[in-house]
Order: C-alpha cells, then structure tokens, then sequence
C-alpha cells in the first residue's frame, strides 16, 4: 500500500512538471490522425507535425532543448519522413561543423585570455557607459557582418562580450546587462548581415534568383545592393541599441568597476605572449579562410580545421575543449537544420506559402502593400524554423511571382531573411550566444518581438519611399 501510494505521487508530481510535454504529444497524435490536407504529400504533413511539435517544445521548454534535437530525429524516421541514412547525414553538414569548430576556437582563444584584450580595446573606444558600450558592441557587429557573415562575427564577438560579463558579475548576478550585451552582439550581427552580398548566402541566392526566374533578367551589383540595403543597417544599428535597453533595463548605467577589473587583468598579463601571439595569428588564417575559400571549402571544414591548428600547437587542450563546448546547442542546431531540410525536400515549406497567398489572395488584388506585408511576414515565419538561406531558396520563387516589383519583392525576401529573433534555433548567432548558459529561451521573444515590429516598420518605410527614391543608381529599370 505504502509503495502503491508512492509511486501514485510520482506519477502525479511527474504529470505536473511534464504536463505541456504530454499537451503536446496528445496534440501531435491527434494531428496525426486527421484527414490530411489538399496540396500536400503525406511526408510534408507529417513534417508540419514535427515542425509544430518542435516550435512547442522549445517554447514550453519541459524537456531540456537538446532533448528536442534528439526528438527530431527519431521522429524524422519514425513518421517515415526521411530514411535514418539521410537523417542522420542532415545531422552533421558544414553549419554545424561550423558551429562546433567556432565554439572550439572561442574556448582557445578564451584559455589565452585574448578576450580580456579585446573587450579592453572595445571599451577604450566606446568609453564606460553602458548604453555607449552597447552602441559599440552592436555597430562593429554589424559593420564586420556586412561583409564578412554573422556566423564569423558572432563566433568572433562571443568571447569578447563574456570576458566583459564576467568582470562585472563577481559581486552580484546581473542577468539583464549580460543579456543586453549578448544580444548586442547577436542582433547587430543579423542586422549588418543583409548590407551586402556577401553578409549571407541568402543574398547570393537572390541575386542569382533575379537573373534566372525573372522575365528581364535582374541584376544588381555590389555597390547597388549596398545602396538599396544599407539605410536598413543603419537605422536597424540605433534601434537595435534603443530597442534592447527597454527589453532588459541594466543593473547598472556605468561600468566602472567591470572595467577598473579589466585593466588590472590585463595590466597583469603584460606584453603580448608568444602564445597569445600564435593565437592571433591562427585565428588571421581561419578568418582570411573564411573570407576568400569558404566557397571552395566551407566555412564548417574551415572552422574545425582551426580547431585542430589550435590543439595541435598545443594552445589549449582536449579536456579544455570537451569541458568548456556546449555540445547540447551544437546538437540541438543538427536538428533544426535537419528539420529545416526535411520542410524543404517534401513541399512543407512550399505549401506554407502557397496557401498563405490563396488566404491573402483578395487582399493581395486590392492593397499594392499587401503583397510585401505578406512576403515579410512569410518570410520572418519561415526564417525562424529553418535558416535563412533556405528559407530565400524555398521562398524566393514564389515571392517574386507574387504580384509586386520582382526587384523589390526579391530585395524584401532577402532583407527579411534575417529577422530571425524569435528564438536560439532562428539563426546561428542566436545559437551561438544561446551556447554561453547566459541567456533564456524567453529572453528571445522578450526582445523579439521589439525587433520583429521596428524591422517591419523599417523596410515597408524604405519600399514606400526610399526606394523609388534612389532606384535610377541601379539597373532595376
């Protein structure tokens, strides 16, 4: 009786921390059941079921989120989705090898305490306040994601901004300026990303999708892409800076002690060591890699591959590697990029989209605005559960037949790409910010939905008037 009762307890005490799990797993069967829809094959709705399985999980969060990569997978097979060969081949590509090669070297590069060096040199520019040391943070995030890619910077930034988080955090916890400078580094990164082609494969894809799908064969150089989508950076940089300090008011406005402490830190270490210096320069070679032969090699071989020099070089140790890695969120981004390629290889992302204009199609016939309010919203939709460049791949084509100015429509697709602020899954810099243990699931849709509103309200600004503006520097018409 005594047992019986026990286990009774138990198992109410388990329903009672697990109850959104089984909410969702109820409402995952019963999905499963139904009738299927008109216009999408039996794999694709299956693949929206996980899809809305998973987008709740991670919301409701009553599994740890690694947990959910591992869900992915086996729910990938077990729904008949895709084959456990090509599973678990989705699992392991050159993103995540990028991201895991990227959070190797941060760990290098935090052993040798350069960190320390950078975030000093950061805080000389931008002086003690904390409001200018955000400005800082999110303007040469988004400067160096213009041109060289989010993933690279934020890889680049994290140590930098943790190093600053962990000398003003000895004394009392202080959540909401950590967040503030993480986000900075996260958000300015995916702001910056969309000012020029090379700030992301998605605007490559759209340059490439101008000159095949439309009737007149669209182009658009480097310096004209820059002048169509840098206001968009420029204004995204201030408000990004304005918008953050709402969502996560700092403890503190100065940082004068945080920064006393790094100046003795550094004062300690004294000039640069030979190893600092070999870290510096491995850490040269990786990003020039990065810049002229990811095409060749890919940024994620590049990444690991930088991993190897450091612990081949003896510059930090396997143990420090394995001990200091999040290997949950590098398992976690394997399956959302999975789930990403399976939304794509069975027509779920494409039916999302189809039957979002059939909805909107009245509207759409009415409203000439309605069209890119719609292309925004699709986009943003789709740029959180997969990546961005997929989300331009799959959604390209349909938004530059969707009845506005392909040059325009495109532009918007490719912008909007990047308004991935929802959550840690959205996009890499996210993922690697969310890496740190420093930041909550909830403090993405905290800040996110700020963002997601000003970057709406931005680029509808720049398609109303800006552009027809300065459309005769390009060779749109």
């Amino acid at each position: 009786m005594k047992f019986a009762n026990e286990f009774t307890r138990n198992i109410l005490f388990w329903i009672q921390q697990k109850h959104w799990l089984l909410i969702i797993a109820i409402l995952g069967v019963v999905m499963y059941q139904l009738p299927y829809p008109d216009g999408i094959s039996p794999s694709g709705y299956r693949t929206l079921i996980l899809s809305i399985i998973v987008i709740s999980l991670i919301i409701t969060e009553p599994v740890p989120l690694p947990a959910v990569a591992l869900l992915i997978a086996v729910l990938e097979v077990v729904f008949h989705i895709a084959p456990p060969a090509e599973v678990a081949k989705s699992y392991m590509n050159d993103s995540v090898f990028f991201i895991m090669g990227s959070l190797m070297m941060a760990v290098a590069i935090v052993h040798q305490g350069l960190d320390t060096r950078l975030a000093l040199g950061i805080i000389r520019l931008t002086g003690n306040k904390v409001k200018n040391i955000v400005l800082g943070f999110t303007c040469i995030s988004a400067l160096l994601s213009s041109f060289i890619g989010e993933h690279t910077v934020v890889a680049m930034m994290l140590p930098v901004g943790l190093s600053l988080v962990r000398n003003c955090g000895k004394n009392k916890p202080i959540p909401n300026l950590t967040a503030l400078i993480l986000f900075s580094i996260a958000y300015g990164s995916t702001v910056g990303s969309i000012g020029t082609p090379s700030g992301g494969a998605r605007n490559a894809i759209m340059l490439e999708y101008w000159r095949a799908i439309t009737d007149s064969g669209l182009t658009l150089t480097y310096f004209q892409w820059i002048i169509m989508a840098y206001p968009m950076v420029i204004i995204g940089m201030l408000s990004t800076t304005f918008l953050l300090q709402l969502a996560f008011k700092p403890e503190f406005n100065r940082m004068d002690t945080a920064i006393r402490r790094l100046k003795i830190q550094v004062a300690h270490k004294g000039k640069i060591t030979g190893n600092e210096f070999l870290t510096i320069l491995i850490f040269v070679i990786v990003f020039l890699c990065w810049i002229f032969l990811n095409e060749q090699y890919g940024l994620g071989i590049i990444a690991i591959g930088g991993a190897f020099l450091y612990m081949a070089t003896g510059l930090v140790e396997w143990k420090q590697v394995s001990q200091n890695t999040n290997w949950g969120v590098i398992l976690l981004f394997a399956g959302t990029i999975s789930l990403g390629v399976q939304m794509k290889n069975t027509g779920t992302a494409l039916w999302i989209g189809n039957s979002l204009m059939s909805l909107f199609s009245p509207l759409i016939d009415q409203f000439t605005m309605i069209p890119y309010i719609l292309n925004i919203f699709l986009t943003m939709l789709l740029s959180n559960i997969m990546s961005s460049s997929g989300t331009v791949a799959v959604l390209g084509p349909i938004t530059l037949s969707m009845g506005g100015d392909p040059a325009y429509m495109g532009m918007t697709t490719a912008i909007s790409s990047a308004f991935g602020y929802f959550s840690a899954i959205a996009a890499p810099a996210c993922m690697i910010i969310y890496s740190s243990g420093l930041v909550k699931m909830t403090d993405f849709l905290k800040a996110g939905w700020r963002m997601a509103i000003m970057s709406t309200i931005t680029l509808l600004l720049l398609y109303k008037f800006y552009w027809p503006l300065i459309i005769g520097f390009t060779n749109f018409k």
